[in-house]
């Protein structure tokens, strides 16, 4: 079966005659002709050779390159049904490379819902032009028009009867050529492979237990090693005597560099010891300096911030006159990515001075550009694999632990050492998922439509990948020579961060969003799933359904009352239905809950409806069954696209149900599982997915477009069923006790955070 693997090098894995060779250096003359070249699908814009991700071998192998990586999203497998349908090979034939920075075209980094809209497009040229490049080269062999030609898993049969392989075929320069974007693409009704479910290749290992994570290798001669972070944040290390660590049992080496401090041993266990030994031998210089879990909300409010213009659309003058104004206020904590497993890697620099390491990370191009800064060494003398890890929801510490074992295995050369972080270092060094207040006010006319809608949101920033700065690596921040970690920015349109689905998409006549961006970050934020998509659509859809309350209107009617746009009514009524809104009936402590997004305003469309228990003596929420529907665009892989929905809705219940970091003024108290507790198999509900699927649309991103409508779903199922608003997230028992005992809120307007 086609599988995702790691070569051992450029020139092992390029050697053999009569195969087409990788390359995807850009030549000068080359790169002056792209001013007036043809604008190619997706990444193809940027990688325009063939060769940059298709090899086919004198023996008819394909082997496909791929800058994305594999991080539990199937998505190797999609854009490998993808290759396998418009070149007409078997599936199981396709090699797969991906996320090796010294063969595989530069993606960017795996995130953001865009490796279908991006490499998927890609892939398919590249596919459709290799495969009618082969088709003419057989058409001159065999003295046949193209057209006459058929194709079957990569052999090409004339009408009478002769055949020729790919393998046949190929010449070392038949792919060393840019794509011309004009091969047409195959018609729909001839895929094999686009549109229907086919088993994830990477899953037979992992369920029989075989070693493919970084976490489970062993190199011959591996070393361990393991880092000594400081009590918090903002610390300095200002004494520390390693000489008796350096006697212990299987110590190779204390390494110190300002206050950066690590130990390389033998075995893991002996580097655990060792580094608690230092730990407790350091002695550190820390402030108090942040404003703690409970004060997060005002200090929001309060810190200097950045005011963008998110969208001004003022009402036209004229119309309906407002009768009523409500409002209300949101708030969403930082949260955790919360890995089950720690994260990983393995570094070796070799007598040669090349650095390898091998990495989970999201983002191999990018860090390998800040590793080789923070090491001050060429960027050609770095390179980064990707293997697959835990679950990583955004930007982790799989960066930081890559960069920390490249730090290791220049302090300890020609051997490959292993960094694998503790639960309790992972919990309180990851860079979390930024905290978010967000005010909401609208005018209604006399029959309850919105006429103004106005959006406010502070927060602070949900990016600070790599992206080829060493600041944003942690240890490179207490290095000798520290890295000063850059000024935070917010994105653009379309994609947006802080303000990611900020802009309702429902149809308002007055529609204002204003992002009061803050770079000051009490403590280290990064790119989690969904950046503020998760935060503003909680606030957005769960404002929507109070408005809907407060003029006697269904939820649901009244979203499609406010929405034109037909993909979104679709799985908004696809939801409901499936859940049985229009037959529901309301029993005591039960209630239903229904929201709605397009992620990002640009990709995939998920509405979800939820129904939920609350038992009113303890605040517990038990979700009795969830519904989703999705629109991801044409589907590749349905299963696939039906594991993504679910995963992220899952996900998004444990935050809004339970997952809020604590935090004193001077560091995080989220230690460990039982004090930053995540959902239970046990109160997983039954979940139901409908797929709308739109042949010939563009692909569109899933693994995020499911998060923020569940949350938003939950809060007002929650609603429903007990009369009570809750704003603030998590819903925990304790605060859902607290709730149902306050003074019942006359009007939104009423409740702060």
């Amino acid at each position: 079966m086609g599988a995702s693997k790691l070569s051992s090098g450029r020139r092992g894995f390029l050697k053999g005659a009569g195969s087409l060779t990788l390359s995807f250096a850009l030549p000068v003359a080359d790169a002056l002709a792209q001013a007036s070249a043809p604008v190619l699908p997706g990444n193809m814009n940027r990688h325009r050779r063939l060769s940059a991700w298709l090899r086919i071998e004198a023996n008819g192998a394909v082997t496909l390159f791929l800058g994305k990586v594999e991080l539990g999203q199937g998505i190797l497998t999609a854009l490998t049904q993808v290759c396998a349908d418009e070149l007409d090979v078997e599936f199981a034939r396709i090699q797969v490379v991906s996320g090796d920075t010294a063969l595989v075209p530069n993606e960017g980094v795996t995130a953001g819902s865009l490796s279908m809209p991006y490499s998927a497009p890609a892939v398919q040229q590249a596919a459709a032009e290799a495969r009618a490049l082969l088709l003419d080269l057989a058409a001159a062999r065999l003295g046949q028009p193209a057209a006459s030609l058929s194709v079957v898993d990569g052999v090409v049969s004339a009408p009478g009867g002769a055949k020729l392989s790919y393998g046949e075929l190929v010449q070392p320069d038949t792919l060393q050529r840019e794509a011309t974007g004009k091969a047409p693409r195959k018609p729909r009704e001839q895929h094999r492979y686009i549109g229907r479910s086919q088993p994830r290749p990477d899953l037979e290992d992992k369920f029989l237990g075989r070693s493919v994570f970084v976490h489970e290798k062993r190199l011959a001669g591996m070393l361990h090693g393991q880092v000594v972070r400081p009590p918090t944040y903002r610390a300095r290390l200002v004494a520390i005597d390693i000489a008796p660590v350096e006697r212990m049992p299987g110590v190779v080496r204390v390494v110190r560099q300002g206050s950066f401090l690590a130990v390389v041993a033998n075995r893991e266990r002996q580097a655990l010891d060792a580094a608690r030994a230092l730990s407790s031998a350091a002695k550190w210089e820390f402030d108090k300096a942040m404003p703690g879990h409970d004060r997060m909300a005002d200090w929001l409010r309060s810190a200097p911030s950045r005011l963008i213009d998110t969208r001004n659309q003022p009402r036209a003058p004229g119309g309906a006159e407002p009768a009523r104004t409500l409002a209300a206020t949101y708030y969403r904590p930082y949260q955790m990515h919360a890995s089950i497993g720690p994260s990983a890697a393995i570094a070796t620099l070799d007598a040669d001075g090349l650095l390898t390491v091998q990495t989970h990370s999201q983002s191999v191009f990018e860090t390998r550009e800040a590793i080789a800064k923070m090491l001050g060494m060429p960027l050609e003398k770095v390179r980064l694999q990707h293997v697959q890890g835990a679950g990583c929801y955004g930007h982790n510490l799989a960066d930081d632990a890559a960069a920390d074992a490249a730090l290791l295995a220049v302090a300890v050369p020609g051997k490959p050492i292993r960094v694998v972080f503790t639960r309790e270092q992972e919990h309180l060094w990851e860079p979390y998922g930024s905290a978010m207040l967000v005010d909401t006010r609208a005018t209604l006319d006399a029959q309850g439509n919105v006429l103004d809608w106005d959006f406010q949101l502070w927060s602070t920033p949900h990016g600070t990948r790599p992206n080829g700065q060493p600041g944003n690596l942690l240890s490179a921040r207490y290095l000798e020579k520290p890295f000063a970690m850059p000024v935070p920015g917010n994105l653009g349109p379309p994609n947006y961060a802080a303000d990611r689905n900020a802009i309702a998409l429902y149809d308002f006549p007055g529609h204002r969003v204003r992002t009061h961006f803050i770079t000051e970050m009490p403590l280290r934020v990064s790119s989690t799933r969904g950046l503020g998509a998760y935060g503003n659509v909680f606030a957005i859809e769960s404002f929507i359904d109070e408005l809907a309350v407060a003029t006697d209107a269904d939820p649901l009617e009244y979203r499609l009352r406010h929405l034109k746009d037909e993909r979104a009514r679709d799985v908004l009524t696809g939801a409901a239905r499936r859940f049985g809104w229009s037959n529901w009936r309301k029993t005591a402590g039960r209630g239903r809950g229904i929201a709605l997004a397009r992620y990002k305003n640009v990709a995939g469309y998920c509405a979800v409806a939820l129904e939920v228990e609350v038992d009113r003596a303890s605040g517990h929420i038990r979700v009795l069954r969830a519904v989703a529907a999705a629109d991801s665009g044409h589907i590749v892989n349905p299963d696939g696209v039906v594991n993504q929905i679910e995963g992220g809705l899952i996900q998004s219940l444990s935050w809004t149900l339970k997952e809020e970091v604590r935090f004193d003024d001077t560091r995080v108290l989220s230690s460990d599982w039982s004090s930053y507790p995540i959902l239970t198999f046990s109160e997983v509900p039954p979940v139901e997915v409908v797929l709308i699927d739109r042949p010939g649309a563009p692909y569109l991103g899933t693994g995020e477009a499911s998060q923020g409508p569940t949350g938003a779903a939950l809060a007002n199922a929650v609603f429903d069923a007990t009369g009570v608003r809750f704003r603030r997230l998590p819903l925990t028992p304790d605060r859902v006790l607290t709730g149902l005992k306050a003074p019942r809120a006359q009007a939104p307007e009423a409740v702060q955070v």
